[in-house]
């Protein structure tokens, strides 16, 4: 890695951390100029909590969520966030109600496919998407187009780290956005400047972690 991956807390709350390294990176979808480490985020609990509790600010008091489909590995946080909903001391329509939490299964294909004994959590339900990142919105655009075949409601996107405000005309809210990284670029392979530069690829990079090159 070019530099080593250093801590910022933007929000001044106790375990909400935003863990970057700056270079070049490639991803499935694009070129960026920041690699961003979530893997605590979604693996360690106190900081899934901090994330879901930064999140259900959006939510807790009029939006209706029954399912919480989880991208990237966020089954954890997913797990924080539905368990805030339905907190009584939260004032929202979630309280004392249950929410499915559901992770994606992906076809041959890359579609994301629901078996039988999952539909009934999709279908007729209203559906909030939780992503590790929204950057380009590829991976969220995929989710929302699943959630609606199956007869979903999608009411939302959420992550940790995000560069637009909204996909596919639906809200998305972060934890961290660019407000944080000011700098932070994504580009198409094909326009990448820092590949027209000369300069060498870092790392392959998604949201499981990265790869050196």
């Amino acid at each position: 890695m070019p530099t080593e991956i250093f801590e910022t807390t933007h929000t001044k709350k106790k375990n909400l951390l935003l863990r970057v390294a700056k270079g070049h990176f490639a991803t499935g979808h694009s070129h960026i100029n920041y690699y961003i480490d979530v893997a605590k985020q979604k693996t360690r609990l106190s900081e899934a909590d901090a994330v879901a509790t930064e999140l259900v600010s959006y939510y807790q008091s009029n939006t209706i969520i029954d399912t919480i489909l989880c991208l990237d590995g966020m089954q954890v946080v997913g797990t924080c966030l539905a368990r805030r909903l339905t907190e009584a001391n939260y004032i929202n329509v979630n309280a004392h109600q249950t929410i499915y939490v559901l992770t994606p299964e992906y076809a041959s294909g890359g579609q994301i496919v629901f078996r039988e004994g999952l539909t009934s959590a999709v279908q007729g339900k209203h559906v909030l998407i939780l992503a590790a990142s929204v950057t380009t919105g590829y991976t969220a655009k995929a989710a929302i187009e699943a959630v609606q075949y199956y007869g979903g409601a999608v009411v939302g996107v959420s992550s940790i780290f995000a560069t637009v405000h909204e996909c596919m005309g639906h809200p998305v809210y972060s934890a961290f956005d660019t407000g944080t990284l000011a700098d932070y670029a994504s580009y198409p392979a094909h326009e990448c400047p820092l590949c027209k530069a000369g300069e060498r690829i870092d790392a392959l990079v998604n949201s499981f972690g990265f790869s050196k090159l």
